[in-house]
């Protein structure tokens, strides 16, 4: 590898070990082996090099997560979902680090322009993927309007389990609690006159 490709290497171990806000730039020249200088000269910025390597970190795990999440080919819809929440239920136990860095890109995203119109894109296709594995259909079939709806509201769950998750590993939500109160909601929101 080049000094570039260590300095992202680099980079993405800081993210995981120490948040974005933490990481300086002689922890990812530590990381790297490679001089302070370097930084500037291949990304221009601490900040710059430090998105690129969260960027390139969710890409890797969101299509791991990804075929992980996916319906088996026999799943009823409801197992199907189940079987989703049991899985990120895992992820955020397996990978504390990465679920705090993309709440750290949330922050990030607000003091830097550029930086919250990368992260609205991936919202965007978040939304997007979210729908596609719980309709069953490839991301290119979801419509707009499921991306806006069914996505959006899968996403925003994802995000509250996550953070409850993350405040109180000892005694995290489970996949039974959360859709027995989906099944409350439910039942409150059809009960309308």
């Amino acid at each position: 590898m080049g000094n570039r490709e260590d300095l992202l290497a680099g980079a993405k171990r800081c993210l995981r070990e120490q948040g974005y806000d933490r990481t300086s730039v002689r922890d990812i020249a530590t990381a790297a082996g490679v001089s302070m200088a370097a930084i500037g000269y291949h990304y221009g910025s601490r900040e710059a090099l430090l998105t690129q390597a969260l960027f390139a970190l969710l890409d890797e795990w969101g299509d791991s997560m990804g075929r992980a999440l996916a319906p088996k080919p026999d799943d009823s819809p409801a197992h199907a979902f189940e079987h989703m929440w049991d899985g990120l239920l895992e992820q955020f136990g397996a990978h504390p680090d990465l679920w705090l860095a993309t709440l750290e890109l949330f922050m990030q995203a607000q003091r830097q322009p550029q930086l919250r119109t990368r992260l609205s894109d991936g919202l965007t296709e978040g939304r997007r993927g979210m729908a596609a594995i719980l309709e069953s259909v490839p991301e290119e079939a979801v419509s707009e309007h499921s991306a806006r709806t069914v996505g959006m509201v899968q996403m925003a769950l994802m995000s509250g389990m996550m953070i409850q998750f993350l405040g109180n590993p000892d005694h995290p939500p489970t996949t039974a609690e959360m859709l027995e109160g989906l099944r409350a909601l439910a039942r409150i929101v059809d009960d309308r006159p």
